[in-house]
């Protein structure tokens, strides 16, 4: 039963990088490119997406958690570049 568990579509993680990607996304807000962590977080995601609808979940979860980490990246250097610009001013 266990397994059942692991093998299902990865919903939850799929949610999460999504989320994490659009945190990342408004941090980043109208800067002229995004943060290179940014592209890969959201290419994971499509990756991850394309895995999905072939029912590769083992692979859509990888990629979705790692969308995640991505973001999360992402998401620490927007708030880092705010800081410095924020003390610069």
């Amino acid at each position: 039963m266990g397994l059942a568990a692991c093998a299902g579509a990865p919903v939850q993680e799929m949610s999460n990088a999504r989320q994490a990607i659009k945190a990342a996304r408004d941090a980043a807000g109208s800067s002229v490119s995004a943060p290179p962590s940014l592209v890969e977080a959201e290419a994971l995601l499509n990756r991850a997406e394309v895995s999905l609808q072939r029912r590769a979940y083992k692979q859509a979860r990888r990629d979705a958690i790692a969308a995640r980490g991505k973001a999360a990246e992402a998401l620490s250097s927007a708030r880092t570049a705010d800081d410095h610009d924020g003390g610069a001013s």
